[in-house]
């Protein structure tokens, strides 16, 4: 998952450059390459384990993102981000749990 959350960080970075500069481009790149490593572990996770359990660990990513937005870019997170983050966490639990 945090594979997954650096792709986003990538097209971040590349979205604040002008269309096929070389930064642009080195990031797109990476983007890509972490879209590639992130498509082959997820094909291995969900050959290994419960689809369920799968898709629960997946939820993480939001919480990988907060980071990163806070830790790379400076941003702060609000009480909405923390609300829909928390929102989805617990309806992933709740879909997957067994009751």
């Amino acid at each position: 998952m945090v594979i997954s959350s650096l792709a986003n960080i990538f097209a971040k970075l590349a979205s604040g450059n002008d269309f096929l500069t070389p930064h642009f481009i080195l990031y797109y790149a990476l983007e890509i390459l972490m879209l590639g490593i992130y498509a082959v572990l997820w094909q291995q996770a969900i050959k290994h384990t419960d689809l369920s359990v799968a898709y629960m660990n997946r939820s993480s990513v939001l919480l990988w993102s907060l980071l990163w937005a806070v830790l790379i870019f400076g941003d702060s997170i609000t009480p909405g981000n923390v609300a829909g983050t928390v929102l989805v966490i617990a309806g992933t639990i709740v879909v997957n749990s067994d009751e």
